[in-house]
């Protein structure tokens, strides 16, 4: 592959708008019909969006993560799946830059120039909780290393070149291993039947005894000992695909309404639009969408805050104002995509149009992680001072 290396902020914007209108046009088909966007994502490579955040000593654009926010919004208006799927490969390229050798760095980030694809092996089903990594990294007498486990809703993995995988070594601590698609003993399984993000074949990963060597293996638990952006950085990324997919939402129910929609016969008026109370109800749910994308471009900015002086205190900083923006725009995206069926009446409802994957995409994709701890570490930094934990959930 040949991808397009993006040369600034501006550029990577520009890229982003075609690639949504672009996208948005089979977005409703590929859902109904779970057609893998395998085209679509080869263009999302080919484009070089997916190295806009490679630092700039090694030919990339280093974009601002206000700039990475709006590119996983604007898509996400389009079509949450496609939006979802390169999210952990911008994750991992962080980890690299965090915590790769010079060689590493210089290695991984010309594969990601060359439009080469992360995806991921974190999560497992049956443990106590989401932290608890069960897969092993066992060293070899040759200094090399085999990967044993099974990894659940891998999102990303069946269109990767390099996936990923979170496993613990020996002594327990926390390391990524940078695995090729093909390697012996690794199989991805297209097994994901969500009702929602349906697309995105978040499938499984299974690894029996994947050989791995040793300059292919991070130290991740090291990302936790100082001030980080781990986890700010990733849920900013969450957070600017639900405020997406209520964005889109809306638009879409605008649009059915101006040009589908009957007035009601009480209203008195000759088109739905001109309903008050209807006119009431899309005020209400513009305000609720534009407070998250406003709530989205201060956490950026938090963020890039942040990078540019890196504290425990700006990084906590960082952490709330991400922590805010995920929580608004989990209730917005469902709130806005649900309110589209109040909105546009019962001819929305119709399967063929499909209007209802906004509100399965967004109901799905909000159980990532529950808003209600966000809220809660937001309360006590803002009364007490309690800076929010470093475990990269936050």
């Amino acid at each position: 592959m040949t991808a397009k290396v993006i040369a600034d902020d501006v550029e990577a914007l520009t890229v982003a708008e075609a690639l949504a209108a672009e996208f948005r046009a089979g977005a409703p088909e590929r859902d109904a019909e779970r057609r893998l966007p395998r085209e679509e994502v080869e263009r999302l490579s080919a484009s070089g969006l997916l190295a806009v955040t490679v630092p700039a000593e090694h030919g990339g654009a280093d974009v601002r993560q206000e700039t990475l926010a709006e590119i996983f919004r604007l898509l996400a208006t389009a079509d949450a799946s496609l939006a979802q799927i390169p999210q952990s490969h911008f994750v991992y390229v962080n980890v690299i830059r965090r915590q790769g050798t010079a060689e590493q760095r210089e290695f991984f980030h010309g594969e990601v120039l060359a439009g080469r694809r992360f995806g991921n092996a974190q999560s497992e089903a049956g443990t106590r909780h989401v932290q608890d990594i069960r897969t092993r990294l066992e060293p070899r007498p040759d200094g090399s290393y085999t990967l044993t486990g099974v990894k659940h809703y891998a999102t990303g993995a069946l269109f990767a070149d390099w996936i990923p995988v979170l496993a613990r070594a020996g002594d327990d601590t926390l390391h990524v291993a940078y695995v090729p698609r093909d390697a012996p003993g690794l199989t991805v399984i297209d097994d994901w039947d969500g009702m929602g993000q349906r697309t995105t074949a978040s499938g499984t990963v299974r690894l029996d005894g994947v050989p791995v060597p040793a300059d292919r293996v991070l130290p991740h638990h090291l990302t936790f000992r100082g001030p980080q952006l781990h986890g700010a950085v990733a849920q900013l990324l969450h957070a600017a695909i639900d405020t997406g997919i209520a964005g889109g939402a809306l638009a879409e129910a605008a649009e059915f309404v101006r040009t589908k929609s009957r007035p009601w016969f009480e209203s008195g008026f000759e088109t739905a639009a001109e309903d008050p109370l209807l006119i009431q109800r899309f005020g209400e749910l513009a305000v609720e969408t534009k407070a998250s994308e406003a709530l989205l471009r201060e956490a950026a900015r938090s963020v890039d805050a942040a990078r540019a002086d890196l504290t425990d205190e700006s990084a906590a900083e960082a952490s709330v104002a991400v922590a805010a923006a995920k929580a608004h725009a989990a209730r917005t995206a469902v709130e806005v995509a649900g309110a589209l069926f109040e909105v546009a009446g019962t001819r929305s409802a119709l399967a063929s149009l499909n209007l209802h994957r906004h509100w399965r995409d967004a109901r799905t994709h909000t159980l990532h992680d529950p808003a209600r701890w966000k809220v809660q570490h937001i309360g006590r930094y803002v009364l007490s001072g309690t800076r929010p934990p470093r475990h990269g959930l936050l």
